[in-house]
């Protein structure tokens, strides 16, 4: 990996009952992960990206596209090769340490993107299953369960929107993905009708809340005076296809054998060329 000029990050530290945890029940925390500087930087990037998102609605005259809603919520997905910077922290040991941890030697990125709750007016996300978004648009249902980590930006709880998880043993999903419907209000969806509430991920900044793409959860309304700031890096054992064969999202070579192989410059290279 190319980081010329970066000084060496550790490994983070995961006990095999964090391992143990996210297998049987499809999560595990991480509290502190994140180191201050990394931290700061991942705040910069999100206050662009919203800017970004907000750039591309007045463009096209909207107040809303898909789930994103200005001055509300912003999911703003894929944009990483636009940062000259965002690439070390999804690329870097501290997600390698947790990708080898629940994936294995071999891994992907699959999807990263921000999500944003603004001040008093960031509304709740339903129950679903983030392979649910992958069933839903194709009905392909292959694809073996992949890493979401929710990386908390600000301290949360339950005032500010926090992420909620609903282990495997309670959701019944250690090796299934539910039938989602479309809210026809917020176009979420959603694949859990239950009563049970989940566990709220009470965390501080820099925490990281690592799940299962089979894993159930949601998050609920922000009703504080401050915006609610994750940051979520999905990755893969094996590229994810869709019906057709071709990728579903993306399938960057992250780690092959246990050793980070990314090459930063070879990434943009393509880019450009498929631009």
């Amino acid at each position: 990996m190319n980081t010329a000029g970066s000084p060496p990050v550790p490994p983070v530290a995961i006990t095999r009952e964090q391992i143990d945890r996210y297998h049987e029940e499809g999560y595990l925390v991480l509290e502190r992960a994140i180191d201050d500087d990394t931290l700061q930087m991942l705040r910069e990037e999100c206050s662009y990206f919203m800017g970004y998102m907000d750039a591309v609605m007045d463009a096209e005259g909207l107040d809303r596209k898909g789930i994103h809603r200005r001055g509300n919520r912003y999911f703003v997905s894929n944009r990483y090769h636009l940062s000259p910077r965002l690439w070390r922290f999804v690329y870097g040991e501290v997600m390698a340490g947790v990708c080898r941890a629940a994936l294995g030697p071999d891994v992907y990125l699959f999807n990263e993107q921000w999500v944003v709750k603004a001040a008093e007016t960031g509304g709740a996300f339903a129950w679903h299953q983030d392979s649910g978004y992958v069933k839903n648009r194709d009905r392909q249902t292959t694809h073996r369960p992949y890493l979401s980590c929710w990386c908390a930006l600000d301290d949360v709880d339950e005032s500010n929107g926090t992420v909620y998880v609903l282990p495997h043993s309670r959701g019944g999903t250690r090796a299934m993905i539910m039938d989602h419907v479309r809210d026809a209000a917020d176009r979420d969806l959603i694949g859990y009708h239950g009563d049970d509430p989940g566990i709220p991920m009470i965390v501080p900044a820099g925490s990281v809340v690592a799940f299962t793409s089979y894993n159930f959860h949601r998050s609920g309304p922000n009703t504080t005076g401050r915006a609610r700031r994750a940051y979520l890096t999905q990755y893969s054992a094996e590229p994810i296809l869709d019906a057709d064969g071709g990728l579903w999202s993306q399938a960057v070579p992250f780690v092959r054998d246990g050793a980070v192989v990314y090459d930063h410059a070879a990434d943009l290279a393509e880019r450009q060329a498929r631009a």
